[in-house]
């Protein structure tokens, strides 16, 4: 054998001993690309069917608070505190006494009110009384000008009459009949009879404006209170409205729980003097708790009021579950309602999911046995699928 067929005879050995490794790690590989591929098919398979039967039923957030419409309880009139009759962290009913303020001058505002309230009755009786009179005063006017008319009518008789003797003496006088005393009587006569006539259409004209002056008045006397009984006169209802208030400043002085609750950040103390709105306390109604679970955007798609909810506190832990009840959805996401709103038409602009507020509402039997308190962290699972 030449020298090159021997070199190639070795290089065939060579090729036959370097293939039979590269065959057994080619036979050892490929149970391990199986195994891959399987656990590849089982893991996709695995989030495929959660997806499927979980994670498309239900929407889960830890993003989740209690809360509650806590009832402040602020001062409604100016006044010192005498006495404060509850202590933080105390559970108070609703109608229990919180605080008492000082009520000498709500007393004495209520006095001087019912006595205006008395006053006003009167005068309005009074009124009432003087009408009457009135009436009484314009009947004798109509007499005193029936009584004037007839004067008058007698007057002007009396003058006629004076009139025909002073004509009659004058003519006789003229032939030296009458003497001149006699005329001068007739003449004197005459003047008295016109100065009474004249006296006469005064007195009728003065009784005529009498009777117009007591019309007018008792029309105005009339019209303070016709049409309405003594208890809906505009005088009296004022009045009594002031003595109304008055009465309600003085029951103001004793502070109630308008809630069942706990009181909260009590910063009230006697002897100081309130001012109204100012607040003394919260009292916060635990047995009315909800919560308001913070969900993305993109996951309420599915989401209606009316579903239900499942809940854990971070309280009790998951051995705790809480039965809720999707309410509704707040009116705008948590960046809407900010003090300083995004302003997203304004510069460079970055798109942030936002959150959207969701109220749920809790079994109260659930609460009484596992009370919640106000900004406690809860999860949430909303079962989309029902």
């Amino acid at each position: 054998m030449n020298e090159v067929s021997k070199i190639e005879v070795d290089i065939e050995i060579d090729d036959l001993m370097s293939a039979e490794p590269q065959k057994a790690q080619s036979t050892k590989r490929a149970p391990l690309f199986l195994g891959l591929l399987a656990a590849v098919a089982v893991i996709g398979g695995g989030v495929y069917a959660y997806q499927t039967l979980y994670a498309s039923k239900h929407v889960v957030t830890d993003n989740a608070y209690v809360g509650a419409d806590i009832a402040n309880i602020t001062a409604m009139i100016s006044a010192p505190v005498a006495e404060v009759m509850v202590a933080d962290a105390q559970h108070v009913k609703k109608g229990d006494i919180l605080a008492r303020l000082d009520s000498t001058d709500t007393d004495l505002q209520f006095a001087q009110a019912e006595a205006g309230y008395q006053q006003a009755l009167r005068q309005v009786k009074s009124i009432a009384a003087n009408n009457r009179t009135l009436h009484a005063q314009i009947e004798a006017r109509k007499a005193d000008i029936q009584r004037a008319e007839a004067q008058v009518l007698t007057a002007q008789a009396n003058l006629d009459k004076a009139q025909i003797d002073f004509d009659r003496r004058a003519s006789l006088a003229k032939g030296g009949s009458v003497s001149g005393d006699e005329l001068t009587a007739a003449e004197a006569a005459l003047k008295i009879q016109k100065a009474n006539l004249t006296s006469a259409q005064a007195s009728l004209a003065a009784a005529k404006a009498a009777l117009d002056a007591g019309i007018s008045a008792q029309e105005a006397n009339a019209a303070m209170i016709e049409g309405v009984a003594l208890d809906k006169n505009p005088q009296v209802l004022v009045a009594k409205a002031m003595r109304d208030q008055a009465r309600v400043n003085q029951e103001r002085t004793i502070i109630r729980a308008p809630v069942d609750g706990v009181v909260s950040k009590r910063n009230v103390q006697v002897g100081e003097r309130v001012q109204p709105g100012m607040r003394l306390m919260v009292v916060v109604p635990l047995q009315d708790v909800f919560v308001d679970a913070n969900y993305k955007e993109v996951q309420l798609a599915n989401v209606k009021p009316g579903q239900k909810v499942t809940l854990h506190s971070d309280l009790y832990g998951s051995g705790v579950s809480y039965d809720g009840t999707v309410t509704g959805f707040t009116g705008g996401t948590g960046s809407a309602f900010s003090v300083i709103p995004a302003q997203n038409a304004t510069g460079n602009w970055i798109k942030v999911v936002q959150r959207l507020p969701v109220r749920i509402a809790l079994d109260p039997a659930q609460l009484e046995t596992h009370p919640l308190e106000v900004g406690l962290s809860m999860t949430a699972d909303i079962h989309v699928a029902e």
